[in-house]
């Protein structure tokens, strides 16, 4: 299994793991949580994806999508400042050139192992590949809009989320906006071992950092 990098697009190494992308997108938004998310022919995307995200994906051998994440620039529009600026309190909180937005987190629980602190596999490559992926863009925080299971699952893999506000009721759950920090610490302190990645397979002409 691999952490990889994409960006939209219509070529022929691209188009199929955008569509499977879209496709678990679907399948954990609406089959397995019921949000109230856009889906069509079993591909789930949002207006946000037309704006060139960076989309960081856990690929099988086979080069089935069994993880994604979307990242976005924090200081252009994002989910939080346009969908969900009710879970910010914290007034100090300013979105910089070194922040991203995480959203979209998904990974396939079908065929996720267990480790020794509880943490699936999967959810550990994507958290392992956003940092890198941060790292090596010199990105220092990843602000994100997520939910109290979430919070607890990055706590236990020892990358803290720093509320911006209370936990709010939205739809069925709680959610709360936070950040992350990104340093090479906690990367070390995440990555699995045997981690593999290929940011710039895809990304050819943008620098990046070996893991």
């Amino acid at each position: 299994m691999k952490i990889i990098a994409i960006k939209n697009g219509s070529s022929s190494d691209i188009r199929p793991l955008l569509d499977r992308m879209f496709a678990l997108r679907a399948n954990v938004f609406d089959g397995r949580l019921g949000w109230k998310v856009l889906t069509r022919d079993g591909h789930e995307r949002d207006p946000f994806d037309e704006l060139d995200p960076i989309y960081i994906l856990a690929i099988t051998a086979r080069n089935d999508v069994v993880g994604s994440v979307r990242l976005l620039p924090a200081t252009g529009k994002t989910m939080l400042s346009s969908v969900f600026p009710q879970l910010v309190e914290d007034q100090t909180f300013s979105p910089h050139a070194r922040m991203v937005e995480s959203s979209r987190f998904c990974v396939d629980t079908t065929i996720e192992r267990k480790g020794r602190i509880g943490l699936h596999h999967v959810t550990r490559l994507m958290f392992a590949g956003i940092l890198e992926w941060c790292l090596s863009r010199e990105h220092t925080e990843v602000v994100t809009v997520t939910d109290l299971a979430i919070e607890r699952i990055l706590g236990r893999a020892g990358w803290s989320l720093r509320r911006l506000g209370s936990p709010q009721t939205i739809g069925k759950g709680k959610a709360l906006a936070g950040i992350l920090a990104v340093n090479r610490e906690i990367f070390g302190r995440i990555k699995p071992p045997g981690y593999l990645s290929d940011l710039n397979r895809f990304l050819k002409s943008e620098p990046t950092v070996s893991s």
